[in-house]
């Protein structure tokens, strides 16, 4: 939502300040709508032409994204800890085996069962449910770098991917100027049409071209940069959760004591989201 506040801002401000200066808005307003059809039409045409239709969706989705914020909250980060911490505390109590019926169906496990918010993340479902498979089916057990590596790999797969849309604002902001130049070239060419009319005629049509220029440069780094860097730090604070859950798998098959990989798990979520090291414990010993 504070996106959007800057957005009313940014638009104010600029528009606010050309009216102070005496600037009249009418020849704007009269050009704005031709010219921002050929920007805003160019644009998407090469959004189209250099993404797939997925990360087009994820451009136009990213920003009801933007508006959101970040999906996952502190009770969010809580919860992962936990649901972890169960399934390894099965893992060392009972065996990899008597996690089975909880990873190839989570959607019925009592364990997953209690975070439905959780649930509803597939990519975090699967990366907690395909690691303890492997644990599940190897034999030997595979060594915990080993594990740590499929994990990381998996992170990595999952954040590009998530990143692409944000990319795909952040090259929509480097083409934006030149299209505006289209715009204005498009107008000048109008204006060479007209150049018997008088000067009051030509100065209004030379004018209006300019606006494409304008538009270009202000939807480019006022907008499109803008919400691009916004997007690819909202999808970077997503990401932590991943880790998260690594964090617990694989410092639980190293061995190391419980409240220590916790604790590291902990102190890796960013401090908004963070929560407390009570807030933890006081809960783990709660469930």
């Amino acid at each position: 939502m504070l996106s959007l506040v800057g957005l009313v801002l940014l638009f104010g401000i600029v528009f606010g300040g050309y009216i102070l200066e005496g600037g009249d808005l009418a020849p704007i307003i009269h050009a704005a709508p031709g010219e921002t059809f050929i920007i805003a039409g160019a644009a998407l045409s090469a959004m189209v032409i250099a993404n797939s239709m997925t990360i087009v969706k994820g451009v136009f989705s990213g920003f009801l994204h933007i508006l959101s914020g970040a999906k996952f909250k502190k009770q969010d980060y809580l919860d992962v800890i936990f649901l972890v911490s169960k399934l390894m505390k099965v893992l060392k109590s009972e065996g990899a085996v008597a996690l089975e019926s909880h990873v190839e169906n989570p959607e019925s496990s009592a364990i997953f069962g209690e975070y439905p918010r959780l649930l509803k993340d597939h990519a975090l479902v699967h990366l907690i449910t395909d690691s303890i498979r492997l644990l599940v089916i190897s034999s030997p057990a595979p060594r915990p770098d080993t594990m740590e590596d499929v994990m990381n790999l998996s992170i990595k797969t999952h954040h590009h991917e998530a990143l692409k849309p944000a990319e795909a604002y952040a090259s929509l902001a480097g083409a934006l100027p030149a299209l505006g130049i289209v715009a204005c070239v498009l107008g000048v060419v109008k204006t060479m049409g007209s150049i018997d009319q008088p000067p009051a005629v030509l100065g209004g049509l030379i004018g209006s071209a300019l606006v494409g220029t304008f538009l270009g440069v202000l939807l480019a780094y006022g907008v499109a940069e803008p919400l691009g860097v916004r997007l690819k730090q909202i999808i970077d604070e997503e990401g932590q959760i991943y880790h998260v859950a690594k964090q617990i798998i694989i410092g639980t098959l190293n061995g190391y004591p419980i409240p220590v990989v916790i604790e590291a798990a902990r102190v890796g979520i960013t401090h908004e989201c963070q929560p407390s090291f009570s807030e933890v414990f006081d809960g783990l010993r709660g469930k």
